[in-house]
C-alpha cells in the first residue's frame, strides 16, 4: 500500500514499521518514528498530540523516504542532516556521516585543555570532512582559530557551509590539501578522524556505510593504518610545545597507532575510550607540553597512560 495525502500519521507509521521490519533494520519502530517526522518536518512529539492528521503534502516525500532508507541509505544522508555534539550539520554523499564515537575527540580535548578554555588556541583538523570535528572544537574554544585541510573539494565545501552555518566562519579556514602538505604550525591542538578500515574489510561493512559513504574516507590500506604512518609523524613536527595530537582510531587499532606516535617521536602517549568502552582515541604530546598533564591522571576509566620511554 503506498502512502497518500489522507494517510493518517498513524497510519503511516504502521506501514512503515511493517515495511522496516521486512526489510531487517535494526529498530523498525524506531526507524519509523524517525522518517515520518523527517519528511513531514514534525516534532516528535506530535505523533502523539495529532495521530489522526494527514500527511497531506508530505506523503510522496514520505514514500521516497521510505524507499531509500529500505535501500540501506542512513536517514542523516537522506535528510542531508546530521546533529554532532549539539549542532546541526549538513552532509552530503561527499563527507563521511559523523557519529557519536568521534565525539570521544572533543571530550578529550576538553580535558586537556580546561584551563585554557579562553585561549587563543590554534586547532588544525586533517581530514576535515563535514567539519563536525573542527566546528565542535571551536564552538567550544571561543577564541580559537582553526584551520581543517582535505584533499576532497567537495568535502571542504561542506565544512565550509557548516561553518559558516554555525557562525565559524571568520573563524575557520578549510583548505584543499593532502594531510599536512604545505601546512606551517604550530598547532596547540591537532585532531584527525582518518581512514582506517583495512582495505579488505570494506565490502564487509554495513550496507549503510559501505554504499553511502566516501570510500576515500573509509578506506586505510592494507593493514587500516596509512594514514596514522602520515599524520603522526606530520603532527609531532606541527604540535605546539605544550599542544596534544588526539586522533580516532578503529576497534583494535589503539595498540598500533600508539607504537606509531612512539616511533613519530611523541614520548606521552594515552587513550581515551567511547562510551561502547572501545579504545577509540589516542591523544599524544611530548614532556614539554606540561600544562596538562594532571588532566592525564583524571579518569583511568577512558585512558592508558603510555610511561615515556
Amino acid at each position: 500500500m503506498r502512502l497518500s495525502a489522507g494517510t493518517s500519521r498513524a497510519e503511516a507509521l504502521k506501514l512503515l514499521v511493517e515495511r522496516f521490519r521486512r526489510s531487517e533494520l535494526d529498530d523498525p519502530g524506531r526507524e519509523a518514528r524517525l522518517t515520518v517526522c523527517a519528511a513531514a518536518n514534525l516534532p516528535p512529539a506530535a505523533l502523539i498530540a495529532a495521530p489522526e492528521a494527514p500527511l497531506g503534502g508530505a506523503a510522496e516525500r514520505l514514500e521516497e523516504f521510505a524507499m531509500r532508507r529500505v535501500s540501506g541509505e542512513p536517514l542523516s544522508k537522506i535528510v542531508g542532516r546530521r546533529e554532532f555534539w549539539g549542532l546541526a550539520l549538513s552532509i552530503s554523499p561527499d563527507v563521511l556521516d559523523p557519529r557519536p564515537e568521534t565525539e570521544t575527540i572533543v571530550e578529550a580535548a576538553i580535558a586537556l585543555f580546561a584551563e585554557r578554555r579562553q585561549d587563543r588556541l590554534r586547532v588544525l583538523d586533517l581530514g576535515v570532512g563535514s567539519g563536525a570535528l573542527l566546528c565542535a572544537l571551536l564552538h567550544e574554544f571561543v577564541n580559537a582559530r582553526g584551520l581543517g585541510v582535505d584533499i576532497s573539494a567537495a568535502a571542504a565545501e561542506v565544512a565550509r557551509r557548516n561553518a559558516a552555518a554555525c557562525g565559524l566562519a571568520g573563524r575557520a579556514d578549510i583548505h584543499v590539501g593532502t594531510w599536512a602538505d604545505g601546512v606551517v604550525g604550530p598547532f596547540d591542538l591537532i585532531v584527525s578522524n582518518p581512514p582506517y578500515v583495512r582495505t579488505s574489510e570494506i565490502e564487509s561493512l554495513s550496507p549503510e556505510i559501505r554504499n553511502f559513504d566516501p570510500r576515500l574516507a573509509l578506506d586505510g590500506g592494507i593493514d587500516g593504518l596509512d594514514a596514522y604512518r602520515v599524520i603522526l609523524p606530520a603532527g609531532a613536527r606541527l604540535v605546539a610545545p605544550d599542544g596534544w595530537l588526539i586522533i580516532e582510531a578503529g576497534a583494535g587499532q589503539a595498540g598500533d597507532v600508539l607504537a606509531i606516535a612512539a616511533k613519530a617521536g611523541f614520548l606521552e602517549r594515552s587513550t581515551r575510550r567511547d562510551l561502547a568502552g572501545v579504545e577509540r582515541v589516542v591523544v599524544a604530546g611530548t614532556p614539554r607540553s606540561a600544562p596538562g598533564r594532571r588532566n592525564l591522571e583524571g579518569d583511568n576509566r577512558h585512558e592508558r597512560v603510555i610511561a615515556s620511554e
